[in-house]
């Protein structure tokens, strides 16, 4: 979906960002441009690719997106109820089945199920359907300037000329507001180091070649970390007596210690053991839906550092893959924007950072209503309740 393009990937390049191109942010624009022509110059770059960022300017549209990302203040049950019709399932199944022989080849080469890689393809354009209509070198250029995260998106403005100047992509290639092209949402550097030509038409089109997307798309997930044969989230059902303060997506536990405290599968048969150790989410409390996640579900949090969203997307391969909707169960009411605003006031008051108070309920917030609800004596499950804020 449109407004959800544009969170997919930017995650995964902050490790690949040095300190000196952090802090070439802001200022006087057209000096800035210099900076970067130059760098365009000494990569190569030519003509086309010079004149197409000669024509590149700010768009303050961009910026508005950027600050407003709102979405993700939903809970787990509305985000996954809104994101996971029964129209996506059934395209995506139908897909699975047009497309087998390909699915197979990116199993067999890249070993990403594909479940996980339609997945993605779902969520992230609808299936090739809404791609983005902003800009994108205006985009990056924007948030490449711009001083808030401009780690993010400087390193993918020169391999967007690269593409540009090369003729893979047009001068104004449009895509989704924080710079990502094609049907499942990529930035220029990975089309660029990890674009797959599957279709053998010696050139890599994710944006309208169906084999080049899903290949593509896995040799991504597989560069992400993707190990091969193991799962990635399982739905589970919980005992009321569980240790709580055990749980959590990175406090990863022997599948037998989960077995041994009363986890079960969704259905109560009991847990395979011979899976790797995982950790138990609690994406609304310990009275709400469950899973383990498993290693492979970091990939996910490569892709898009929204909780909300990748668990979702992982739930949504599950399905995809055979397994039924989740248990809503019965969770506690939590807290809406301006409460959970106030919250995140309260915690940084507390000493906590927990990102900013933006009222989005991030793993920082989430690590920091755990430590206040082992020091109150509440169960540790990580989610911010009235009862919690009363407390506080």
């Amino acid at each position: 979906m449109r407004f959800l393009a544009g969170f997919a990937t930017v995650a995964a390049v902050l490790a690949m960002a040095s300190p000196a191109l952090a802090q070439q942010c802001g200022g006087n624009f057209g000096e800035w441009k210099a900076q970067i022509e130059q760098e365009a110059r000494a990569e190569g770059v030519g003509q086309r690719g010079l004149q197409a960022f000669a024509n590149a300017r700010i768009d303050d549209r961009v910026l508005q997106r950027d600050r407003g990302q709102r979405v993700f203040s939903q809970t787990f049950t509305e985000f996954s109820g809104r994101m996971i019709s029964n129209d996506r399932l059934q395209r995506g199944r139908q897909l699975l089945q047009q497309h087998a022989d390909l699915f197979q080849r990116a199993e067999r080469e890249y070993g990403v199920p594909g479940a996980v890689i339609t997945a993605f393809w779902a969520l992230e354009t609808d299936f090739g359907a809404v791609q983005g209509d902003f800009n994108t070198l205006n985009a990056l250029v924007t948030l490449a300037h711009d001083c808030r995260r401009p780690e993010l998106f400087r390193p993918h403005v020169v391999p967007l000329l690269q593409l540009i100047d090369e003729g893979a992509l047009p001068a104004d290639v449009q895509g989704a507001w924080a710079g990502e092209i094609g049907q499942t949402q990529m930035l220029p550097r990975d089309i660029r180091n990890l674009g797959v030509d599957g279709d053998g038409d010696g050139r890599v089109d994710i944006r309208r070649s169906v084999p080049d997307v899903i290949l593509t798309t896995a040799n991504k997930i597989r560069y992400r970390g993707w190990r091969p044969g193991e799962p990635w989230m399982e739905e589970v059902r919980l005992p009321a007596n569980l240790p709580w303060e055990e749980t959590g997506r990175s406090n990863r536990l022997p599948i037998s210690q989960w077995a041994e405290w009363g986890v079960t599968r969704h259905d109560g048969s009991p847990l395979d053991a011979s899976r790797p150790a995982a950790g138990l989410a609690l994406p609304q409390g310990h009275r709400g839906p469950a899973f383990l996640l498993y290693p492979n579900f970091d990939v996910y949090l490569e892709w898009n550092q929204s909780f909300i969203y990748t668990l979702t997307a992982g739930h949504l391969a599950t399905r995809l893959a055979g397994a039924p909707a989740f248990d809503r169960r019965s969770p506690e009411a939590g807290l809406d924007r301006d409460q959970m605003i106030q919250l995140q006031r309260r915690l940084e008051g507390l000493g906590y950072d927990v990102g900013g108070a933006d009222g989005i309920l991030g793993v920082m917030t989430r690590e920091a209503v755990r430590q206040e609800q082992i020091r109150l004596g509440l169960p540790v499950d990580g989610w911010p309740t009235p009862a919690l804020m009363s407390r506080l």
